[in-house]
């Protein structure tokens, strides 16, 4: 054995299975994947003909007619094909991430603005009415389609399937926060079997012998390593003929896809990391979708707002909303609005309650809080008592999706990279609502904040609202 130590550990070996290749799963994955993308772009185009027109009517280009239904079918096979041109359909993207969603939806609405041109330029007189219900339906139906097989493969590797076999090239240290990432993302499709450590004497010919004997079909080089060239050109030329993949574990860390794009400069691989703007078309474009759906929000709810109210005020004495100052974007203070879920002696009561505190850093949690009134243990459990916020987006305090409104003894003691939360508006959801909520630890809190305002987009924006819902139904962490 040289110097550099090689660990594979018998328990991680003995977990994954080493029966299936890579190739052949992806393969079958991705065949899955085609066949309902296939079904619910039919299914929706479908649905959307039958329901606006029942019988095939004809339309008018030019001089000739043609049937609904032939429009019907060139929609189904152009949109099936932006899938394809969009990459929705890549090992890299499949089951991964807010990126396969993203795709999806660009792909869509690229499909329908071709089609649309198209029409136009042909002089073809269609029902807008038709490409009014198509769209969403086949939005809605393909990505609840993804997510459905991404549930399914989440449980296929929660059984040791369907993952690649990953052995580990560098330190210690990096082999171990590599094998941490991977082990706590849901999505990762490697399983790490062994490592192999970097030092004095080490050889790129053990990493092919050790990927080898652990049957591993991916060699993943962390950071140090990754910056030697002729160390990865080494390890490349040792893997030729085998069906193993190599990849580069970047020190980047917390940047999300979308901000990431490769270029090269005389056969020098760079990096271009995008800097995060809070001004511009996006930021419009996510106010007019915050007034959009708290208004719709108000009105929808209505009945349900007037209910809880109700329930409020008949169970316990007091006002129906509680009213607490809060620091938003800029560290300007506002009133935020909740209904009330407590005893209105709430606050002299805490310092009775501070030595039992169950949360780390500045935030108080109690699980079983007695100051709680049982109707605020129901609105809490469901985050209804967070409803009357959408008044608070309506005119412009908060937003739908963004870090949790702090409190401003919070703000005070507020670290400088903990301020940059305050760079965007606070949102009734957002990734802390759907990580954990109140089970979260404070530092975890603060990371997944920072993280949404520095990656955040119109489309994630989108994602974290639909997994809000998805929690409510079946909801964990709250109290």
């Amino acid at each position: 054995m040289s110097a550099s130590t090689v660990r594979a550990t018998a328990a991680t070996a003995s977990r994954a299975e080493p029966a299936r290749s890579r190739t052949a799963w992806t393969r079958a994955y991705r065949r899955r994947v085609l066949a309902s993308d296939a079904i619910a772009i039919a299914g929706a185009a479908v649905i959307a003909y039958l329901v606006r027109f029942g019988s095939d009517p004809t339309i008018a280009i030019g001089t000739t007619t043609a049937k609904y239904s032939t429009l019907t079918a060139v929609v189904a096979v152009v949109w099936f094909t932006a899938l394809a041109l969009f990459g929705t359909h890549r090992p890299d993207v499949l089951g991964k991430g807010g990126q396969e969603y993203t795709r999806i939806i660009n792909a869509s609405l690229a499909a329908f603005g071709m089609i649309a041109i198209l029409l136009i330029l042909a002089r073809v007189d269609v029902a807008r009415s038709f490409f009014l219900l198509t769209l969403p339906l086949g939005i809605a139906t393909l990505l609840l389609s993804r997510r459905l097989w991404r549930g399914w493969l989440r449980g296929q590797r929660a059984k040791n399937h369907y993952l690649g076999r990953a052995v580990v090239v560098g330190t210690a240290a990096e082999a171990d926060y590599v094998s941490s990432h991977i082990g706590h993302d849901r999505d990762a499709d490697y399983h790490v079997v062994g490592s192999i450590r970097t030092g004095d004497g080490f050889r790129p010919a053990e990493v092919r012998t050790r990927a080898h004997d652990l049957a591993a079909d991916t060699v993943i080089v962390a950071s140090s390593a990754s910056g030697d060239g002729e160390l990865l050109r080494r390890l490349a030329w040792e893997l030729e003929g085998t069906a193993a993949e190599l990849v580069i574990a970047s020190p980047l860390s917390d940047v999300a896809e979308d901000r990431l794009r490769f270029s090269a400069v005389d056969g020098l691989p760079l990096i271009v990391v995008q800097i995060p703007r809070f001004t511009g078309a996006n930021h419009v474009l996510k106010r007019g979708l915050d007034i959009v759906g708290s208004a719709l929000g108000l009105v929808l709810l209505s009945p349900v707002l007037l209910a809880i109210a109700v329930a409020v005020a008949v169970t316990s004495r007091g006002p129906v909303l509680f009213r607490q100052k809060r620091i938003g974007r800029g560290e300007q203070p506002f009133t935020m609005y909740k209904f009330r879920s407590m005893v209105t002696t709430a606050e002299s009561d805490l310092t009775a309650l501070l030595a039992e505190n169950e949360g780390a850093g500045p935030l108080f949690k109690l699980r079983n809080d007695p100051r709680v009134t049982r109707v605020g243990a129901v609105l809490r459990r469901y985050s209804l008592d967070e409803l009357p916020q959408l008044w608070n987006v309506l005119v412009g305090d908060m937003s739908l999706v963004g870090p949790r409104p702090p409190l401003p003894r919070e703000v005070e003691d507020y670290a400088t990279d903990t301020r940059r939360r305050l760079l965007i508006q606070p949102g009734i959801t957002g990734l802390w609502q759907i990580g954990g909520r109140s089970d979260l630890s404070w530092d975890e809190s603060v990371r997944l904040d920072l993280y949404y305002v520095e990656n955040w987009s119109p489309v994630g924006d989108l994602i974290v609202i639909w997994r809000t819902v998805v929690m409510l139904v079946k909801p964990t962490g709250a109290y």
